[in-house]
C-alpha cells in the first residue's frame, strides 16, 4: 500500500517557517489593518446613533429614493433600540475593510488575468481553492500570523471574499466587444487609453456585481470571525448560540440582516445605469455636495457629541501595572459565554483586575495562541482547564486562586436521556459503570496531539488496557446492530472519551453508534429531548451551570466518569507569576 503523503506535516512546516521568517511583515500588516479598522469604527461611532441614521437616510434616499431610506432608518432604529449599535458599527468597519482591501487587490488582478493568459492561468486554480476551502481552515493560519482579534478577522474574510472580484472583473473585460477594442486601437489608442476609456467603463456593471458579491461575503464571515475574537455583532451571535438564548441570537441575527439588505442596496444602486446615471449627468455636482454635507455633519456631531459627554470620561484610561503591560493586558479566553469565560470574567472583578481584558474567541484559537507565545517565550495568559493535551504538550501552571472564584475541582459527568435504561438496559449499564482518570484519559488525547486519529487512539488504548474495558462490560449481554446516538464538544477531552465509549459500544456491546459533534448548548437540548441517547461531556458543577439549571428535570445524571477536573487562569512554566493577586502589581 502507498504511504500517506505527509502533506499536514508540510503545511505546518510551511506556517512555522513564515512566522518565523515573515514576522515583521505580518506585524506591519497588522497594525495598519488594526488602525484601519478602528478609523472607520471611530467614524461611524463619532456622531451620536440619531445623527447617524438621519446621515445615511440622506444617502440612502440620494441613491435609492424613498423605500431604501424607509428600510435603512426602520432598521438602523431596531438595531439602535435593540442595545446592538456599538457591535453594529464595529463589524460595519470590519466589513468595509476587508471590502476595500478586496477591491483594491482583486480589481488590478482582474484585469491582469484578462490581459495576461498566462496570469489567468495561474490565478484560476487558486481562485478555486480560496471559494473551496472551508472559511474555517482559514482561522488557524490567521491566528498564528497576526494574533487574535479583528486583524486576522479581516485577513479571513479578504481570502474569503476576493475571488469574486477578480473574476467578475476578468468576466467584465473579455466581454467587451473585439470591434469596440478594434475600433479604439484603430484610432490609435494605447493600451492605458483603451483600459480607461473602453473597457473599464463597458465591464463596470459586470465588475460592480463582483464588488457587491464581495461585500455580502465579507459580512458573512462576521460571525466566524468573532471565533477568533475579532468583536462586533458576529461575537453576540456566537455567545447567544453558546448559551442557547434563542431569543438573544435572533435580535443580534436580524441586526446581522438589516446591514446586509443596506450594504446590498447601496452598492447595487450606487452605480446603477440607465435613467439615474442620465439623471445624474445632468447635475454633476449633486453627489460632491452630498459628501462634503454629510462629512461637515459628521464632524459636527462628533463634537457635539463629544462636547455633551459627561465629566469625568476620558479616552486616557489606566493602562495597567508592569504586569499587566507585559500580557498586553489579555486573558486569552475560549467560547463566549462557556463556564470559564464567566468564571474568568468574575475573577476579574473579584481580584480588580480593571485593567485587564478577556478576549473571546475559541479553544483552537486560546491553544494556537498559547503554542505561539510558547515557541517565542513571550508571556501569556490563558484559560485553562484539566483534562487537556496542553498539559502533556507544554510545561504549564495554573495561577492560585485564593479567592476560589474557579471554586472547587470539577467533574465530568455522564448524562442519558429519560427512558434510556428501559430501552437499552445494556448501554445504561456500562455508561453508569464507565469512569477513568486524567491520566488514562491523556494517552488518547497525546496519541491524537501526534497525528493518530481518534477513533485509532481509542482502539489502540482499548485493547492496551483490556482489563479495564472488561470491568465495565463484565456481566453485560451483547445487542444485535441496536442504533445508540452519543453527543459531544469538540474538546480534546470529549474527542477522547466519546471515541472510546464509541467503539466499546460496538465492538464489546454489539451496538452501532453516531457520535454527533457539536456545541455544548445542542449537547445538552439534545439529551434533555430525547434525541441523543447520552454524552459523557458535562462539565458540573461550574463549566454547564446554566444547562444543569435549566435542563435538569429533563434528563438522568449518571454521575462522574473523571473527578478531581480543574479549571483557572493558565501561564507557561516560564512566567514568573504565582497567583491570580500578581496580575495587579
Amino acid at each position: 500500500m502507498m504511504p500517506k503523503i505527509p502533506l499536514a506535516d508540510w503545511i505546518e512546516a510551511l506556517v512555522s517557517w513564515m512566522g518565523n521568517h515573515l514576522g515583521g511583515l505580518f506585524d506591519a500588516i497588522s497594525t495598519v489593518i488594526q488602525h484601519v479598522v478602528a478609523f472607520f469604527s471611530g467614524i461611524f461611532l463619532l456622531p451620536h446613533p440619531l445623527l447617524f441614521i438621519v446621515i445615511l437616510g440622506i444617502l440612502a434616499y440620494a441613491i435609492g429614493k424613498v423605500p431604501l431610506t424607509l428600510f435603512t432608518v426602520i432598521g438602523f432604529l431596531l438595531i439602535d433600540n435593540l442595545g446592538y449599535w456599538t457591535q453594529t458599527m464595529d463589524t460595519l468597519g470590519l466589513v468595509i475593510t476587508s471590502g476595500l482591501i478586496s477591491i483594491i487587490l482583486g480589481i488590478p488582478l482582474g484585469i491582469w488575468s484578462a490581459y495576461s493568459r498566462t496570469t489567468h492561468r495561474i490565478l484560476s486554480p487558486i481562485l478555486d481553492f480560496m471559494q473551496t476551502m472551508p472559511a474555517f481552515v482559514y482561522l488557524l493560519p490567521a491566528v498564528t500570523f497576526f494574533s487574535l482579534g479583528v486583524v486576522p478577522g479581516v485577513i479571513a474574510s479578504v481570502i474569503f471574499a476576493i475571488p469574486p472580484t477578480i473574476r467578475m472583473t476578468y468576466l467584465g473585460i473579455k466581454q467587451v466587444s473585439a470591434e469596440l477594442t478594434e475600433a479604439a486601437e484603430a484610432f490609435g489608442s494605447t493600451t492605458w487609453q483603451k483600459l480607461f476609456k473602453v473597457d473599464l467603463p463597458l465591464a463596470m456593471p459586470t465588475m460592480m456585481a463582483g464588488i457587491n458579491q464581495t461585500i455580502m461575503l465579507s459580512l458573512s464571515m462576521v460571525v466566524i470571525a468573532s471565533m477568533i475574537g475579532a468583536q462586533g455583532i458576529g461575537a453576540e451571535v456566537y455567545r447567544a448560540v453558546a448559551q442557547l438564548k434563542i431569543g438573544q441570537g435572533f435580535e443580534a441575527g436580524l441586526a446581522v440582516v438589516v446591514l446586509a439588505i443596506v450594504l446590498d442596496r447601496f452598492s447595487q444602486n450606487l452605480f446603477k445605469t440607465g435613467r439615474r446615471k442620465a439623471a445624474a449627468q445632468r447635475q454633476p455636482h449633486r453627489r460632491l455636495v452630498y459628501a462634503v454635507s454629510l462629512a461637515l455633519v459628521i464632524i459636527v456631531g462628533g463634537i457635539a457629541q463629544y462636547l455633551l459627554l459627561p465629566s469625568g470620561t476620558s479616552a486616557d484610561a489606566n493602562q495597567g501595572g508592569q504586569v499587566a503591560s507585559q500580557f498586553h493586558n489579555q486573558i486569552i479566553g475560549i467560547d463566549p459565554g462557556s463556564g470559564i469565560m464567566k468564571s474568568t470574567a468574575k475573577a476579574i472583578q473579584d481580584y480588580n483586575l480593571k485593567d485587564w481584558k478577556l478576549i473571546e474567541g475559541s479553544s483552537t484559537a486560546m491553544t494556537a495562541m498559547l503554542d505561539k507565545a510558547i515557541k517565542n517565550k513571550e508571556p501569556i495568559i490563558v484559560t485553562g482547564w484539566t483534562p487537556h493535551w496542553m498539559f502533556t504538550k507544554y510545561d504549564l501552571k495554573y495561577l492560585d486562586d485564593p479567592k476560589k472564584t474557579y471554586g472547587e475541582a470539577e467533574e465530568i459527568h455522564t448524562l442519558a436521556r429519560k427512558g434510556l435504561k428501559q430501552d437499552e438496559l445494556t448501554a445504561y449499564t456500562f455508561l453508569d459503570r464507565f469512569s477513568w482518570t486524567a491520566d488514562e484519559m491523556g494517552e488518547i488525547m497525546a496519541a491524537i496531539q501526534e497525528g493518530e486519529s481518534p477513533e485509532s487512539a481509542a482502539k489502540n488504548w482499548a485493547v492496551k488496557h483490556s482489563d479495564r474495558v472488561q470491568e465495565w462490560t463484565q456481566g453485560l449481554n451483547k445487542v444485535n446492530g441496536h442504533k445508540l446516538t452519543l453527543s459531544y464538544v469538540a474538546w480534546d477531552s470529549e474527542i477522547a472519551s466519546t471515541n472510546l465509549l464509541k467503539y466499546i459500544l460496538e465492538e464489546d456491546l454489539g451496538y452501532k453508534v453516531n457520535a454527533l459533534q457539536v456545541e455544548a448548548g445542542p449537547m445538552w437540548t439534545g439529551v434533555a429531548s430525547g434525541d441523543v441517547d447520552a454524552t459523557a461531556s458535562a462539565w458540573l458543577p461550574l463549566t454547564h451551570a446554566d444547562y444543569w439549571n435549566k435542563y435538569k428535570g429533563d434528563l438522568i445524571d449518571l454521575g462522574p466518569n473523571m473527578t478531581h477536573v480543574r479549571t483557572g487562569l493558565v501561564v507557561p512554566a516560564y512566567v514568573d507569576l504565582k497567583s491570580i493577586e500578581d496580575l495587579n502589581k
